[in-house]
């Protein structure tokens, strides 16, 4: 089974750019018509959260069209740029999962051979997240019904650090029963998430947590402490997880753009690894 998770694609309205000098609607059309040429095709698209950059009705009208052109099931969760009951009311006519839990845009995805789990974790208002005790509850619940099956969890804010000051002061907040319960699942393959704008993967909780990169902007990497986030117009990229039985996932990380044909390797007479008569 194939996944590709693309993230943050921060949409205006037509004719308007995120943050004063970025195309996000241009760089967001580019990065889905890549996951839509991809050979073998992905099995569906999760898209990790701040689908709209305002939350405007306009916006999600933008999305959701641009998100017809994958002939592939898309399944999306809200970031902290989305507002919940907009992005409910204009994308839950196409994507009818989003009306699965009343408080929350979260869900479950249970006919793929892998389990998917979408959980939201956006706080209004606030760019961190948080997994409060309802939500806990909930994905505890859905857990338990999975029968030990092979298991996605997706969120939009990563519920771990990753070391980086700008990035972990609006982290995921999370407390250690969410810790222990993703332990006590080993059938849980990535904890996946968006957010950050940085392909970022890190030991959490007995299981994988993964950041996808920006499918637009970047966000510098800044390892100083106390220094807050840049955008940096670093490659655009996103991820592919490959599942089987017998590997579990394997995490890629595509970059966008056109990088010419593959080649065939053609090495020298003198090259070391070729067989010596």
């Amino acid at each position: 089974m194939l996944i590709a998770q693309i993230s943050d694609f921060h949409i205006r309205p037509d004719g308007q750019m995120a943050y004063e000098g970025l195309q996000t609607n241009t760089m967001t059309r580019r990065a889905i018509a890549t996951v839509a040429a991809l050979d073998p095709a992905p099995d569906c698209v999760l898209v990790t959260g701040d689908l709209a950059d305002c939350g405007r009705p306009e916006e999600y009208a933008l999305v959701a069209d641009m998100l017809s052109a994958l002939p592939m099931p898309v399944f999306v969760i809200p970031g902290n740029h989305d507002r919940r009951e907009t992005m409910r009311e204009v994308m839950a006519p196409k994507f009818p999962y989003l009306s699965q839990s009343p408080d929350f845009l979260h869900y479950t995805i249970e006919d793929l051979p892998v389990r998917l789990i979408g959980l939201d974790t956006v706080q209004p208002g606030e760019d961190g997240g948080a997994i409060c005790e309802r939500r806990e509850a909930w994905l505890g619940e859905r857990l338990a019904e999975g029968d030990g099956r092979p298991t996605f969890v997706f969120t939009h804010h990563p519920p771990f650090p990753v070391g980086v000051h700008g990035m972990d002061i609006m982290m995921c907040v999370v407390g250690d029963g969410f810790r222990d319960m993703i332990r006590s699942h080993a059938e849980i393959e990535r904890v996946a998430c968006g957010h950050y704008h940085r392909p970022i993967t890190t030991r959490f909780a007995g299981t994988v947590g993964f950041v996808a990169p920006g499918v637009a902007h970047q966000v510098a990497l800044d390892l100083r402490p106390g220094e807050p986030n840049r955008f940096i117009f670093e490659p655009p990229a996103f991820a592919l997880h490959a599942w089987s039985p017998q590997t579990g996932v394997v995490s890629h990380v595509v970059p966008i753009g056109d990088f010419g044909p593959a080649h065939d390797f053609i090495t020298d007479v003198d090259y070391p690894g070729k067989n010596e008569t």
